[in-house]
């Protein structure tokens, strides 16, 4: 059945009343609102259609005009409300100016990608030489191997390197490969951790067919706790860096050289991803370290202070990579070619973003700050400087606050950046602070420094829309 614009307004005449106490359009009305394939015709629909899509436009035709049947606009401004409603992209992700403080921010995607990164991920987002030898030809003979040299450049400690789809994906891997016959696999209770979204750590070993003989206490675990418990059934030893948290006062844990002189393969799982060690973190472990103090396998997360794409790090002994990349569940955890691409550039390219704001003076940033203070003044926003603590976030150095300063503005500003129209349509970006004390702050440490004019143009939307 297909109904009219006249069968919507029947029995309606024009000024009759709505449900909102409104004026709700009549017959007379209903007619002057444009039709669908008008809308489409107008150059604004023509060039989106050609950028995300003939059903994203209609979608947004469709509201605007059910905006003109409801009263809420007049029919002459159907094609102007369509166009704001056009989204910037395909897809339903928002680009989002992290200004909370929180470097690694798990809910707004984790590392922010360099310049050298994405150029590379859109480089190989055609296609490209993932698995083709252009001299010969032929099939390559490794896939990847640009990131496993950039790998081993990073940390020469390591004699081999992989890439799989995410941590726990490396930690899936090892556990079924050296222990998924039932074997077992020692690790201490003060280690058996949850992370963010329900995930437990021994849910996940469990699930692989391996067993757990967990040793020690949740606050002291010594190395003879693991001697005693190694038997002919043991897998391999597992440390696990407790990211998310700290544990003080009596405690005690077996060191990675400790646990090494034991004689059997030992993984330690650094999670967050530094390569080698940074004077802002040093309680945070780091995989050249881990590998020179005796540890087999290191695994460890790309998009944490790596600064990378998601992915699932594995560094370590020669044979222990080849047997695990070569089990039948590696070809289900591998990453594609954008994965790849991106994290070689990571790796080889400038510093990240991540590890510019780790690096980041002070003093700079309270620069930053009264020059975007200025900016605001002359539109009447009520905005100052504060010197405020970031933290680095994604489950990395916990406990560790970073100097930092922020912009403090009024708190009703925080739903209008992060959700107003003009961040919706894509006009500004999309801006999350965090609140304190009745004020929205937004922390310059996590904001990249060019994107300070995006912000200030962001604020004065957010301010024009209230």
């Amino acid at each position: 059945m297909v109904t009219s614009v006249d069968d919507l307004g029947q029995g309606a005449p024009d000024g009759a009343p709505r449900a909102d106490g409104g004026a709700a359009p009549g017959p007379a009305l209903l007619r002057q609102i444009p039709r669908t394939d008008q809308l489409l015709a107008d150059p604004r629909m023509r060039a989106a259609e050609l950028r995300v899509g003939r059903d994203l436009v209609k979608a947004a035709i469709t509201r605007a005009q059910g905006r003109a049947r409801s009263g809420e606009i007049t029919p002459d401004r159907v094609a102007d409300a369509a166009a704001a409603e056009l989204p910037p992209t395909a897809a339903s992700l928002t680009p989002v100016i992290n200004a909370t403080g929180v470097l690694v921010h798990t809910n707004l995607g984790r590392a922010p990608l360099s310049r050298a990164a994405t150029d590379a991920l859109l480089a190989a987002a055609g296609t490209c030489d993932v698995e083709f030898d252009l001299d010969t030809g032929a099939r390559a003979g490794q896939r990847g191997r640009g990131v496993i040299e950039a790998l081993r450049r990073a940390v020469p400690g390591a004699a081999a390197a992989g890439v799989v789809n995410n941590n726990a994906a490396a930690l899936v891997l090892a556990a079924t490969a050296l222990a998924g016959d039932g074997r077992e696999i020692v690790i201490s209770r003060g280690e058996l951790i949850e992370i963010g979204d329900r995930f437990r750590l021994p849910d996940l070993l469990v699930s692989t067919g391996a067993r757990l003989r967990e040793v020690g206490t949740t606050n002291r675990t010594t190395t003879g706790d693991y001697q005693q418990a190694i038997t002919a059934d043991t897998g391999f030893i597992l440390k696990v860096h407790p990211s998310n948290y700290r544990v003080e006062g009596f405690t005690r844990q077996a060191t990675v050289a400790e646990l090494a002189s034991l004689g059997v393969t030992l993984v330690h799982d650094i999670g967050s991803g530094l390569l080698a060690p940074h004077p802002l973190l040093p309680g945070e472990p780091d995989a050249a370290t881990s590998l020179a103090d005796g540890a087999n396998l290191v695994t460890a997360s790309g998009d944490k202070l790596l600064g990378g794409p998601q992915a699932g790090i594995l560094l370590g002994d020669e044979p222990l990579l080849r047997r695990l990349l070569r089990h039948p569940l590696a070809r289900a955890l591998r990453v594609d070619k954008l994965t790849l691409a991106a994290l070689e550039a990571t790796l080889t390219g400038p510093p990240s973003p991540i590890a510019r704001a780790l690096a980041a003076d002070p003093a700079a940033l309270s620069d930053r700050a009264e020059a975007i203070v200025a900016a605001l003044a002359p539109h009447g926003v009520p905005a100052r400087v504060t010197v405020t603590e970031a933290a680095v976030g994604g489950g990395g150095a916990p406990g560790v606050t970073l100097p930092s300063v922020a912009i403090a503005l009024p708190e009703d500003l925080a739903v209008p950046l992060r959700a107003g129209r003009p961040a919706r349509s894509g006009d500004v970006p999309a801006v999350v602070g965090r609140v304190e004390r009745g004020r929205l702050l937004l922390d310059l440490r996590s904001v990249d420094p060019g994107d300070d004019d995006r912000l200030v143009a962001a604020v004065l939307a957010a301010v024009a829309g209230r």
